[in-house]
């Protein structure tokens, strides 16, 4: 139900999964093994899969903390988008790829859920897009000493708020990796 015109594609927005965002990320191998598995559902469905990777000051383009986690791995044909912003939207490139690819609908997994993920999902509703958060495939670091709740809190009430998002001619949602259906609706 997108708001945008002649787009009835989904494509899997895969969001910093990089060892410098997710190496000490709550249940790491748990969300990276979630997620490679809807990658490669996406891959045989003929789904888009797009890569987001995040750098600034202390996640420097390039070093090893910069790189997407080893157990994944994208296409040489699969977007890769750079960001600078916590929305990838934000000065990137990420609206012309997915016009291109028709998609009015996204699919989004990674990480950081209070940081990223978030303000991704919040980005992509807003211009238009159906966006579905899979619940059990994006994850945090533990922010507690700085007033944050623990990271297991962090997950589930984004879970919880996502489930209920709305905009007009938009819909939102949240799934676990089981239910995920490229082909449906949240």
């Amino acid at each position: 139900m997108t708001t945008l015109e002649n787009r009835p594609n989904t494509a899997l927005l895969v969001v910093d999964v990089q060892n410098g965002v997710v190496g000490e990320a709550h249940e790491r191998d748990a969300v990276v093994a979630n997620i490679g598995g809807l990658v490669e559902r996406a891959r045989r469905e003929q789904v888009p899969v797009v890569w987001v990777q995040h750098s600034d000051e202390d996640l420097e383009l390039g070093s090893d903390d910069w790189r997407i986690v080893p157990e994944l791995t994208p296409g040489d044909a699969e977007p890769r988008i750079g960001k600078r912003y916590g929305d990838s939207f934000e000065d990137t490139t990420l609206e012309t790829v997915l016009s291109d690819l028709a998609v009015g609908r996204l699919v989004v997994v990674g990480a950081e859920t209070d940081a990223c993920v978030r303000s991704t999902l919040h980005g992509a509703l807003t211009r238009g897009y159906d966006a579905t958060l899979v619940g059990d495939a994006h994850t945090t670091g533990d922010k507690s000493q700085w007033g944050a709740p623990p990271p297991d809190q962090v997950i589930a009430h984004t879970n919880l708020y996502w489930s209920f998002q709305t905009a007009p001619g938009r819909t939102a949602g949240t799934v676990v990796t089981k239910d995920v259906d490229f082909a449906g609706t949240p």
